[in-house]
């Protein structure tokens, strides 16, 4: 016997018989792209042509990495018969992403929905009352996120719209007013061609205004608490609706808190084009609030050069960061 002989060699953890690792990974570019409109326990409702193709995950795409709004290419089994699974292989590039933080304390960005163009804070007039802060909170995640916002204001059977919408005609964005019996011509005017993500505090009627917009919807709806005069969830997840006149809009949760930890102020100046071309007067560092001595936006006021009303707005926006 060999003197190099090994009684025990036999038992070594056994070899593993699994193919070579390759850098090699498939070719996706002709798999068909589809919408995903609704997502609910690892699975994902997506809009394929005329076909509603029901899909899971693939493993090459991150746990959280697939949003509402997402454009997707799918493998597998994509006719849609009931039953069948189709597999979400890759995500397109996004053109938008809206996101949140659940407060100031939260840094962690909660994404909301991608690829949306345009933004419609959905608030109520009275029952319950508008939330200025959570208006100026949403417009700020509108323009971080380079979104198109509208605001919306509903049960004017409650309430006269003309002070909300006079503190918000200075921004210049579409302010459309509309009460349970309404006309819905100019809201459907503004939403044609588009892809809208409705936001609003529980309880003001989104969920009323999307059964309107697309009749057969049947999207849920309460009340508002007598006791705490807040709103109670109804919708408990983000939904895709085609519009039949073309374009989309996305029915979310209504939120009782809208954090935005996650812009960085300089994001909201940029926003109003009509304010940069000024700020770059500004001294280094300036924060352009009303407290800064210096800032170029007060002496563009007191010139005549800048709506006080205007300025106004923007500061209010950059209240909404402390």
């Amino acid at each position: 016997m060999s003197i190099y002989h090994d009684d025990h060699e036999g038992f070594d953890r056994p070899r593993r018989r699994t193919r070579p690792r390759t850098k090699d990974r498939p070719d996706y570019s002709k798999a068909p792209v589809a919408r995903v409109i609704s997502i609910d326990r690892g699975r994902y409702r997506c809009k394929l042509d005329d076909v509603l193709v029901t899909a899971v995950r693939g493993r090459l795409v991150p746990r959280k990495g697939i949003i509402v709004g997402d454009r997707v290419r799918l493998d597998g089994d994509v006719s849609g018969t009931e039953g069948t699974l189709a597999r979400i292989v890759q995500v397109e590039p996004r053109s938008t992403m809206l996101r949140r933080s659940a407060d100031d304390a939260d840094t962690f960005e909660r994404p909301i929905v991608a690829n949306a163009t345009q933004l419609m804070i959905v608030t109520a007039l009275a029952d319950p009352p508008p939330r200025v802060g959570m208006i100026d909170r949403i417009l700020v995640a509108a323009y971080d996120a380079r979104v198109e916002p509208i605001l919306c204001l509903t049960k004017a059977d409650l309430g006269s719209p003309d002070e909300l919408a006079g503190a918000y005609a200075p921004l210049g964005i579409p302010i459309v007013v509309t009460d349970p019996t309404s006309d819905l011509t100019d809201v459907h005017a503004i939403l044609a061609g588009e892809r809208t993500v409705l936001i609003g505090h529980s309880g003001v009627g989104k969920s009323t205004l999307v059964n309107r917009l697309v009749p057969g919807t049947d999207r849920a709806t309460s009340e508002v608490s007598e006791l705490t005069g807040k709103g109670r969830h109804t919708s408990t997840s983000a939904l895709a609706i085609e519009l039949p006149d073309g374009g989309w809009i996305i029915d979310t949760p209504g939120v009782r808190s809208f954090g935005v930890s996650h812009v960085e102020s300089g994001a909201i100046v940029e926003a109003f084009s009509d304010l940069a071309g000024f700020v770059e007067d500004c001294p280094r560092g300036c924060t352009h609030r009303s407290t800064e001595p210096e800032c170029a936006l007060d002496t563009a006021v007191a010139e005549g050069k800048l709506n006080e009303e205007r300025l106004g707005s923007f500061r209010r926006m950059e209240r909404a960061f402390t």
